[in-house]
């Protein structure tokens, strides 16, 4: 599938700023899953940013520019061709030690209710286990948008009995963990529909197989993420794979907010 992307995210500030630090993960790469036809990205400062790939093997950028506005955009588009691996993305290739992969977060914490979901599936193994997880999270956590924000811990999620994609990553990341199976968290698009915007950015987690190499369950969707789905960061958790994030200089009450659009449509061969 040949699918275009268009990211847009504003930060609206009650006073202009002077200077400005971002990172940006919001570069998708070649994997078994995806070939990456043309990427750009507009951002202030983005002519002169670092670009670095991290530990975990995401591209990254580093803007650091002289400001003076009260709103600040930030454009991620490009194109990507995806093929269905049935979720599969095989072997690493980031630098972090597979076992790191069975720590835990602030995010990911387990709580008793956590660990009981754990206990449920330990009878299980391999990619009969992940599956039945990733069905039992769902049944724990039901899907209602808004329903948390970028602070809410899988435990929050499991005790309040609703989330969102990032909360659901979260959980089944804990749980496995608890099973002794390394897993991440994963941020990327997928299309929801033609010519339909979506909230934010998907989420969804990877758990590693001995056998395989890392393999995707999208909780929310009860799928492994298919030729929809256009991976762009890995993380411990949301934290190691947020689109955006920053720190800006100038007066400011903290009356902050943002706009985010974005678009991922099925675009049709030539």
């Amino acid at each position: 599938m040949k699918i275009h992307i268009r990211h847009a995210t504003t930060y609206h500030y009650d006073n202009p700023g002077s200077h400005l630090v971002q990172r940006l993960y919001l570069t998708p790469q070649d994997t078994p899953s995806q070939s990456v036809l043309d990427w750009n990205i507009e951002a202030p400062g983005i002519e002169g940013a670092l670009e670095y790939v991290d530990a975990f093997g995401n591209v990254a950028h580093l803007t650091t520019p002289s400001i003076d506005l009260a709103d600040v955009t930030v454009i991620a588009s490009g194109t990507v061709r995806t093929t269905d691996t049935a979720g599969v993305t095989g072997r690493d290739i980031g630098s972090v030690p597979i076992p790191a992969y069975l720590a835990s977060t602030p995010a990911t914490e387990a709580s008793a209710p956590i660990k009981a979901l754990a206990d449920g599936h330990s009878h299980l193994s391999g990619i009969e286990q992940l599956h039945s997880l990733s069905a039992a999270v769902l049944d724990k956590v039901a899907y209602v948008i808004g329903a948390t924000n970028e602070h809410t811990t899988a435990a929050d999620a499991v005790r309040d009995g609703k989330g969102v994609c990032q909360d659901h990553a979260h959980v089944f990341i804990s749980a496995a963990r608890l099973l002794g199976v390394p897993a991440r968290y994963v941020s990327g698009y997928m299309v929801v529909g033609e010519n339909e915007f979506a909230e934010a950015s998907h989420a969804w987690a990877e758990a590693y197989a001995d056998n395989l190499g890392w393999v995707g369950f999208d909780v929310s969707n009860q799928v492994s993420p298919d030729e929809r789905y256009v991976r762009v960061a890995t993380g411990m958790d949301v934290s190691g794979a947020t689109p955006a994030k920053g720190v800006r200089r100038g007066l400011s009450t903290g009356a902050e907010t943002m706009d985010v659009e974005v678009l991922v449509e099925r675009v049709a061969e030539q």
